[in-house]
């Protein structure tokens, strides 16, 4: 059975992790035959991507947008149902961030990462979780993080953003409940992606890698209708990471 998923940030990372990880379950889970909806803002990471997707026998599309964009969004989705005419899971993957001491964030940082974090993330839901609550199914992630409950000095703008996110969570559980939807938020904490940029050797051997998180994350979708994973926290052996 066609199963249409929506990926976001798709291009590298836990996207990139998330995608593979259906993709591999193609033909190993039981009648499960994935369209993998690949979105990013960089075609050729998409391009790289879907390829290896399509290794595993899973379909592939790819979709350049950025989701702070709400035309892109209206555009992505209609195209999607256009072409399969349902959504079944929505992986909110997609996020940006600016680190650097408080007193030098500026009023461009804080537009740029709630665009993307807070205000695509919000419309892009929306759109698909009324598709959703139409046919009394499907799967909703958003892939937070740890800073969607502790504060690091750093990442002021990020950690209102992600607080921000895990508000949205808990409103749509009210919604989704009352029609069979599942609400799954990811809260990972430190994973070795290119958003840390360069890192000390040191450091980077206790990250997490995106493949980590995939694997809890699909495995949460195969869970039965019945049972929804409404939380998982991932974290290294040796607790938070702050630069």
């Amino acid at each position: 059975m066609k199963q249409i998923i929506i990926i976001t940030g798709a291009g590298k990372g836990i996207g990139k992790a998330i995608a593979l990880e259906f993709a591999r379950a193609t033909g190993t889970q039981k009648g499960f035959e994935p369209v993998l909806i690949l979105v990013s803002r960089t075609i050729s990471d998409l391009e790289s991507v879907a390829s290896e997707c399509r290794s595993f026998e899973a379909t592939a599309d790819i979709f350049q947008a950025d989701i702070a964009d709400t035309a892109q969004i209206e555009r992505l989705v209609s195209t999607t149902l256009e072409r399969y005419g349902t959504i079944d899971c929505l992986v909110n993957n997609a996020g940006v961030g600016r680190f650097k001491p408080l007193a030098d964030m500026t009023e461009e940082d804080f537009d740029y990462t709630m665009s993307t974090n807070l205000k695509g993330t919000f419309f892009l839901t929306q759109r698909v979780f009324a598709i959703m609550e139409e046919r009394k199914a499907g799967h909703i992630f958003f892939i937070t993080s740890i800073a969607a409950e502790i504060a690091f000095k750093s990442s002021s703008i990020y950690c209102m953003s992600k607080f921000g996110q895990k508000g949205l969570v808990e409103a749509m559980r009210l919604y989704a409940k009352e029609c069979n939807v599942r609400i799954t938020n990811v809260m990972p904490g430190a994973v070795y992606t290119p958003m840390w940029g360069e890192v000390p050797d040191t450091m980077k051997s206790v990250m997490m890698r995106p493949e980590d998180i995939a694997a809890p994350v699909v495995g949460a979708y195969f869970m039965p209708q019945r049972t929804s994973v409404e939380e998982l926290v991932l974290r290294p052996v040796c607790g938070d990471i702050n630069e």
